[in-house]
């Protein structure tokens, strides 16, 4: 397990601040990740891989010349912000585009599109490359599904090789989706990795059994099995990945037998024995095969396969000189130019005044003290929703509330304090939960968050009608982004119950209070009820057999939050009519 840690939730920033201090002859570190320390003396298109801590040396290993330009990098399994991604992209793009590149998460997919919208909206090109190897995640007919692990170390390296020499935008985005389509990987894991201050690992195998089909996330496999021979679980691994030849591959393939954490490289090299003749004997020539930690999940003991199938264009590209801290092919040259500034990109959120009445200042106070009451909640629950989230996904989810609900209170108490009115202290909010929770719930929570101040505006105290219609904008903008459906076994399970309960309620005349409560109790019920169902969205759906009979963590999380929020958003039952609101306390907000 990991022992060697601070604060457990700053883990992922200390490495990382580490690790640039360490190559800082190679790297430097921005707001986000990292980019390379020389910015190239002619313009090329910057490629950017991205995603969760954890891995390394993916992603922020892979920076330097021949490869990436610089890396996005998110807390512990979870996807990095939009903000997060913008930043990196602004400090990396030289005048030729950016391309993002990742695993196919949808917490990275939101948040990299929506870093694409904005970069694209400055006249910067931008184009995103998802990676989809895992055989295991979905069949072949959804392949589009499918999840990135160790085949993003084989599309990153062409694409990072093919802008090395010159290609434009659209051909490295053209080549690294040509190398996605010809890239398949199989994983197996015999013991589950811990999170930096965690008692026990993300899941556990009986002795003598190995989980088969499993990701980078420290997700359990899609299924057990007893612990083979290094000879069968070798020809397990090689008779799985070939099933799935691409139509019309040739006979030269790129090889990476890649370990997960703490599998060491000797026992690598005796698997490699069973795997090398096994692929040789089916015709194969294996160029520069690749037996090493390439992409890792923390601490895990496991191992996976990956095969991309070579041709023409790819095989100079899989074969070109790199060199970056954590690995290097042939003689590439450091990058010439000059030295790229030092100082943090503009990051779009200068302050600005805040324009608010007295009204909406009142009951901004009311918004800092209804994520107070969330933060207290979910801190309390934090380990029992990690458990949750353990059962079928990667454990992070309680950690990545408690980072995006303790962001969101502190840039609501700031906004506040700085006279804002309630839209742009629920935007504030919305905006810190999205940037430091990363992943999935965390961008849906900021966006839900910015849309719900947007609709109150700063004007007034909202009237019942006007509180309704805020939730709604809450649970629209959430469902337009994640495009889950009630049944998917997500938070809309349980959101969309509410949204509609508190709004049929108010436009019955029933006391907001009353009626958010009655909403509540429904959210709560519907969140329970997700533990029949199978997950349809997001990292669950893989192992969705395993989640039965376990509530969805995000679906619980937002029917808990709903709960404490109640009493301070429908503090408008209090108003007299005249646009006010008693005075409120922006009480345990920090």
């Amino acid at each position: 397990m990991t022992k060697i840690f601070n604060d457990p939730s700053e883990f992922a920033e200390e490495a990382l601040a580490g690790f640039c201090d360490v190559h800082s002859d190679l790297v430097r570190q921005v707001p986000g990740g990292a980019v390379r320390r020389y910015r190239p003396a002619e313009p090329k298109v910057a490629v950017l891989a991205g995603g969760g801590s954890g891995h390394y040396p993916a992603f922020a290993g892979l920076i330097g010349g021949g490869f990436a330009d610089g890396a996005v990098v998110g807390n512990i399994f979870t996807s990095p912000s939009a903000q997060q991604a913008y930043s990196v992209a602004k400090a990396a793009e030289s005048g030729a585009g950016v391309v993002f590149t990742y695993g196919n998460y949808a917490g990275d997919v939101m948040n990299f599109g929506m870093a694409s919208e904005r970069l694209a909206a400055e006249g910067i090109a931008v184009e995103n490359v998802l990676v989809t190897d895992d055989i295991a995640s979905a069949p072949p007919s959804e392949s589009a599904k499918r999840r990135g692990i160790a085949g993003d170390f084989t599309v990153f390296k062409v694409m990072g090789a093919a802008a090395e020499g010159g290609a434009d935008l659209a051909e490295v985005a053209r080549l690294g989706r040509k190398a996605n389509s010809l890239t398949r990987t199989m994983g197996s894991a015999f013991a589950g990795c811990t999170f930096p201050g965690a008692e026990s690992p993300l899941f556990t195998l009986p002795d003598g059994q190995m989980g088969l089909g499993l990701g980078i996330h420290g997700e359990p496999g899609l299924h057990d099995t007893n612990l083979p021979s290094a000879r069968d679980l070798g020809r397990e691994l090689v008779e799985r990945v070939l099933a799935e030849t691409p139509p019309n591959a040739g006979k030269r393939i790129a090889v990476i037998l890649n370990g997960l954490g703490s599998t060491k490289h000797e026992e690598l090299f005796v698997l490699w024995g069973t795997v090398a003749p096994l692929l040789r004997a089916e015709g194969y020539t294996l160029v520069m095969p690749e037996v090493g930690e390439l992409v890792t999940s923390l601490d895990m003991a496991g191992v996976s396969l990956t095969i991309t199938w070579l041709d023409e264009e790819l095989e100079p590209l899989w074969t070109a000189p790199a060199e970056t801290p954590a690995y290097r092919r042939g003689n590439a040259a450091r990058e010439a130019g000059a030295l790229g500034a030092e100082e943090a990109p503009d990051d779009g959120a200068s302050a600005a005044a805040f324009v608010a009445t007295d009204a909406s200042r009142g009951y901004a106070a009311a918004c800092v003290a209804a994520i107070a009451a969330a933060r207290t909640s979910l801190h309390d629950a934090e380990e029992r929703l990690g458990r949750m989230d353990a059962i079928a996904g990667d454990g992070d989810h309680g950690r990545g509330m408690v980072r995006g609900v303790d962001a969101a209170a502190a840039a609501a108490s700031d906004a506040l304090g700085r006279g804002a009115g309630a839209g742009d202290v629920l935007a504030a909010a919305g905006d810190a939960w999205a940037d430091k929770a990363g992943g999935t719930s965390g961008v849906l929570w900021g966006a839900g968050l910015r849309a719900f101040g947007e609709t109150l505006g700063n004007t007034s105290a909202p009237a019942p009608s006007a509180l309704a219609a805020a939730v709604t904008a809450f649970a629209d903008r959430i469902v337009q982004l994640g495009k889950a459906e009630t049944g998917d076994k997500t938070m809309v399970d349980a959101l969309l119950p509410f949204a509609a309960g508190f709004k049929r309620a108010v436009a019955d005349g029933v006391d907001p209070d009353r009626a958010w409560q009655d909403a509540a109790r429904e959210a709560a019920t519907a969140a329970e009820a997700t533990a029949d169902l199978l997950p349809l969205k997001g990292r669950a759906r893989p192992l969705a057999e395993k989640s039965l009979g376990t509530a969805d963590p995000g679906a619980t999380s937002l029917a808990m939050v709903f709960a404490v929020m109640g009493p301070h958003f429908t503090i408008t039952a209090a108003t007299s009519g005249n646009g006010t609101v008693p005075a409120a306390a922006p009480a345990g907000a920090q």
